[in-house]
């Protein structure tokens, strides 16, 4: 082979070589610039996400401090209850003890009235 045909060999190798090379880095630029889209389709995603996820972070607070307040009244309701309860209990029992009182102050003065005869005595005491 002569000169020429070894210098246009080389030639056509440096070429081809540089060809390959330029096709490699363009193949890889696209590839970056895929990603780089691919990256920024992500991050726009997790901020919508963030968005939501504050949204309904934020209605879940809300939600929950309305049930707290519900809470809060029905425990008052009940309190409130309790001591209605109580208070109906108290007068319950001073009802029995007034009947109770009642009734021993009958019998005690159909004890010591001369005038009250044993059928008033058995009557008071049916009344029991």
């Amino acid at each position: 082979m002569d000169t020429g045909a070894i210098i246009a060999i080389v030639i056509g190798a440096i070429v081809l070589i540089a060809l390959v090379a330029f096709a490699m880095k363009a193949m890889r630029s696209r590839k970056l610039e895929s990603r780089r889209m691919e990256a920024g389709e992500l991050r726009q995603e997790a901020h919508h996400r963030s968005v939501r996820a504050d949204k309904e972070s934020a209605l879940a607070q809300e939600q929950e401090a309305r049930a707290q307040k519900v809470k809060a009244e029905a425990e008052e309701k009940a309190a409130a209850a309790e001591r209605e309860l109580a208070g109906a209990q108290e007068r319950a029992d001073v009802a029995s003890r007034e009947r109770r009182f009642a009734t021993e102050h009958t019998e005690r003065a159909n004890e010591i009235d001369p005038d009250s005869n044993d059928e008033q005595v058995e009557q008071t005491s049916e009344r029991r």
